[in-house]
């Protein structure tokens, strides 16, 4: 667990920032009153970009500025990251939030050093963020996804922003003057047009009609918006698909793609205890539709199966998925970035050391 006075000065002021998540919900984000308290606890790490090689993802850098997410949404897989930090995956990662003060300067930092280029020489998107959600309602406070969105629009690195919170919409003038450069795309996701639904599933973040608005908001500043139908929950949501794809495109959305359901781990437990609690009628069918598309288990880690599953059922939403994509017009991949513009930042302080 962080030791919170490590870091001096910053801990105190990190061990006064505690709020309850009623105060920090906005009507404008239709987001759900109410919910455990937050706790913000600074983080001290030297590196800020993390690197994959996983073949199911398409991107290999990517930077989270907050460990933890109090969107609190029962499916969250990112949940068992918060068990290394010797919080527990349930309401630990829901209040007790972890923040990357000096986000910027990291990143900053590692532009500067970093040969973040592939085979052909092209310097590679950054995507924000790979596992918690980089405009969940400590943004709104700690302003570390805009810190990085201006280190990036400084030296044209390009950018890739993945989230589900309407806050997005406060960066416009940084996101519209770097789409104008093609470094920048946004991929808004979206799990239900069913605002019940989604207050139940994804309790403080923004409810659908303002993911469509914002959808539309970025489309008419110019910055491309692609749409992730994520988690497609079989037996609960996935009757959804040709109605969500239909709004998104109607918002303006110019690709689309899904991610079905995982439950690594610890995330089983919670999805399972809150389909007992919120949806008991159906929620031996969905734990039995769940299955059918993971080989009889829960969830299956297999590369190549753990973002779309197997069996029927699988392939009957991967085609639903395609039939309707095609439909209106989403079956398309997303505009590429300009990968050719970044400059590189000149080392500074210690950093011109090494």
């Amino acid at each position: 667990m962080p030791k919170r006075g490590a870091t001096g000065h910053l801990a105190n002021r990190f061990e006064r920032v505690v709020r309850s998540a009623d105060e920090a919900q906005d009507h404008d984000l239709e987001t759900q009153r109410g919910g455990p308290r937050t706790t913000f606890v600074p983080d001290a790490s030297r590196t800020i970009v993390s690197s994959n090689t996983s073949p199911d993802l398409p991107f290999r850098y990517s930077i989270n500025p907050y460990r933890g997410c109090e969107h609190g949404c029962a499916y969250c897989y990112a949940r068992p990251t918060h068990e290394f930090l010797g919080f527990d995956a349930g309401l630990d990662f829901e209040s007790k939030i972890v923040v990357k003060e000096n986000a910027a300067e990291l990143f900053r930092g590692w532009l500067s050093r970093a040969p973040h280029r592939d085979a052909k020489g092209w310097v590679e998107p950054v995507v924000l963020s790979g596992v918690t959600d980089c405009y969940q309602p400590a943004e709104r406070r700690f302003r570390l996804t805009r810190s990085l969105l201006q280190v990036a629009r400084e030296f044209g690195q390009p950018m890739s922003l993945i989230t589900k919170n309407a806050l997005v919409t406060r960066d416009l003038d940084l996101l519209a003057e770097m789409a104008t450069r093609r470094l920048v795309r946004v991929a808004i996701s979206i799990t239900t047009l069913d605002a019940t639904l989604a207050g139940d599933l994804e309790p403080r973040t923004s409810r659908p009609a303002a993911r469509l608005r914002t959808i539309r908001g970025l489309t008419e500043a110019g910055v491309p918006v692609h749409a992730m139908l994520a988690p497609i929950i079989p037996g609960l949501n996935d009757s959804e698909i040709p109605a969500l794809l239909e709004a998104v495109a109607e918002a303006g959305a110019v690709s689309a793609g899904h991610v079905l359901l995982r439950l690594p781990l610890s995330v089983e437990p919670v999805f399972r205890a809150w389909l007992r609690e919120h949806r008991p009628e159906k929620a031996d069918a969905i734990e039995a539709a769940v299955r059918g598309t993971r080989g009889g288990a829960m969830y299956s880690p297999k590369w190549g199966q753990r973002q779309s599953g197997t069996g029927q059922r699988a392939e009957q939403i991967m085609q639903t998925m395609r039939v309707f994509m095609r439909r209106v017009g989403l079956d398309v991949a997303p505009p590429p970035l300009d990968l050719a513009s970044f400059r590189q930042p000149q080392p500074y302080g210690q950093l011109s050391l090494f």
